[in-house]
């Protein structure tokens, strides 16, 4: 059964928040996802079903909206994807708290980086569907605003790093139990 890394954009999901985690992993459950986890409090949810991620997308979004009354976006990538974005990092010399990827749901135009404002130091690499960024100072104190990654959710090299590994020791479970 594949596995799946959702994540959430521009949504509260702290305990106090919008969104709790535990509301987050039932909405997955209700779904009928299977072996829900989510990681930090920061809309990150790794789960298993044999659904296709547009669909699996299409599911989220919807619990959300019905949640929150509100659209929240939801950016899905397998746990093979997800291996693939972070052995792909064009930063690998970089702090991983100040490299980000900006996840989006199609592959980002060529010229997505040229239409980029406040740059002071950043540095940015386009990727399949992802932008790489370094934030040199720290994503909190940029201006920096890419136009393409409007529609996007990013999370730093550590997060990513986390959620390959819950995705790829589902994947080993999964193959130990089938």
């Amino acid at each position: 059964m594949p596995r799946y890394i959702a994540l959430l954009r521009a949504v509260n999901v702290g305990g106090t928040g919008v969104l709790p985690m535990a509301e987050l992993k039932g909405m997955c459950v209700a779904a009928g996802f299977g072996r829900v986890e989510t990681y930090v409090a920061s809309g990150n949810v790794v789960f298993d079903t044999n659904a296709a991620a547009a669909r699996v997308k299409a599911e989220l979004e919807a619990r959300l909206l019905a949640y929150a009354r509100k659209p929240v976006g939801v950016v899905v990538r397998t746990a093979a994807e997800m291996a693939e974005v972070l052995a792909a990092n064009p930063f690998t010399r970089t702090e991983p708290s100040y490299t980000y990827v900006i996840f989006l749901d199609v592959r980002p135009p060529r010229d997505a980086l040229d239409h980029a404002v406040g740059i002071n130091g950043e540095k940015m690499v386009l990727g399949k569907r992802e932008i790489y960024v370094h934030y040199p100072s720290g994503m909190g104190g940029s201006r920096l605003r890419i136009p393409a990654a409007k529609a996007g959710t990013a999370r730093n090299l550590n997060t990513v790093a986390k959620l390959a590994e819950l995705a790829a020791a589902r994947v080993e479970r999964g193959r130990r139990l089938g």
